[in-house]
């Protein structure tokens, strides 16, 4: 029911993926790059930062400049996983739906533009700023199930759900990284905070990227292209407790017929649930095997009841739009890591172009940015 809500806020959290931009300490090798790397250990070094800087060039690394902002376009579709689903209604008590609701394959569209400010520290570790802006539509289907006395679990509610958002991300980052003779690996790490209106709280997000790539130099000296591979995985805070209004993700011109078949279905598989146990012996009602059955089946359409009872009492306030549905919930993405290519072209050491794209597992993701750099 109200989980698209909660979805879209847990995936617009990735938007603070915000790729390190593939600038890094170069040690230059090689007898072709002998006048450069006799020229770093003369050159006085004319920045603040990184801090070392100077002592690290004039040991033969290439240094980038110490400070740049990027501008990302990122797009995502992805799936998660929900746990220890408790719903309510207009602040009453909240149920616990874990075994009866399951939620079919929901498309998760979200795109977000972001800003990266970022220094280079020290000569190996980049540490950066992220703010973004992003929105997001999410379609989720959901059903109640419940056993009968053969105990065959049947669907006897319904509800699709789609709710578009706008939230304000922030969070930071570093990267450690090396580069030698044009390969490189980097580390990236990230972590932000999601404020979402329908949630209690800011969600919490961890991102972490390793990449490891080649960096081609064209004929100009300023000008190359960088191709990478790596993995890509995301951690985001599990516990999620928020507050919406019921005509925000229910239809309510429908969702009373379908409340109102559920209460017929319950009834149904509960005189189901009741003759069969009934026409047990009592040595039958005491093996463990029916005594399991006929307490699954029970607390299962309990349960159904419930909710079904809450949210039909709900419905009757919702016209006027004063009924809220409060939940909590344990979240989780489908998949942790997936698979990462990505280039970037180099106008010059000021000017980055940088694509990227993720695929393998249940996310999907493209990004794509441009970055200036400048001394500090």
């Amino acid at each position: 029911m109200k989980c698209s809500t909660v979805i879209s806020a847990i995936l617009l959290l990735f938007f603070s993926i915000q790729s390190f931009g593939q600038v890094y300490s170069e040690k230059i090798v090689g007898e072709k790059n002998k006048i450069l790397k006799d020229s770093l250990k003369v050159e006085k070094y004319p920045y603040a930062l990184p801090i070392w800087g100077e002592k690290v060039a004039q040991k033969g690394f290439k240094l980038p400049y110490s400070a740049g902002i990027s501008v990302n376009y990122f797009w995502q579709d992805s799936e998660i996983v929900i746990s220890d689903l408790e719903v309510g209604f207009n602040n009453g008590q909240k149920f616990n739906l874990d075994e009866i609701v399951r939620f079919d394959k929901s498309s998760v569209e979200a795109g977000a533009l972001t800003i990266r400010p970022d220094v280079w520290l020290l000569p190996f570790l980049n540490i950066y700023g992220i703010f973004g802006k992003g929105k997001s539509t999410t379609k989720i289907n959901a059903g109640i199930w419940v056993p009968d006395a053969d105990n065959n679990w049947s669907e006897i509610a319904s509800f699709s759900t789609k709710a578009n958002f706008e939230v304000t991300t922030v969070g930071l980052g570093l990267t450690p990284t090396i580069g030698i003779g044009g390969g490189w690996f980097a580390l990236d790490m990230n972590m932000s905070w999601s404020d979402v209106s329908s949630l209690d709280k800011p969600a919490f997000s961890y991102i972490f990227g390793p990449r490891l790539g080649k960096t081609f130099k064209f004929n100009k000296p300023e000008q190359n292209i960088a191709v990478w591979v790596g993995g890509f995985r995301v951690h985001i805070g599990g516990d999620t407790d928020g507050n919406i209004n019921l005509s925000d993700v229910l239809e309510l011109d429908s969702a009373q017929q379908k409340v109102d078949n559920g209460f017929e279905k319950v009834a149904e598989n509960q005189t189901k649930v009741d003759t069969w146990w009934n026409s047990l012996t009592p040595a039958q009602q005491a093996n463990p095997v029916n005594n399991a059955k006929h307490n699954t089946a029970n607390r299962a359409l309990e349960s159904a009841g419930n909710i079904l009872t809450s949210l039909d009492g709900a419905l009757s306030t919702a016209g006027s739009g004063s009924s809220t549905i409060q939940y909590s919930l344990q979240k989780a993405p489908k998949d942790m890591w997936n698979f990462i290519v990505g280039s970037q072209f180099q106008y010059n050491k000021h000017i980055m172009f940088r694509v990227e794209a993720g695929f393998l597992g249940s996310r999907t993701q493209v990004l794509g940015g441009l970055q200036y750099r400048f001394g500090l």
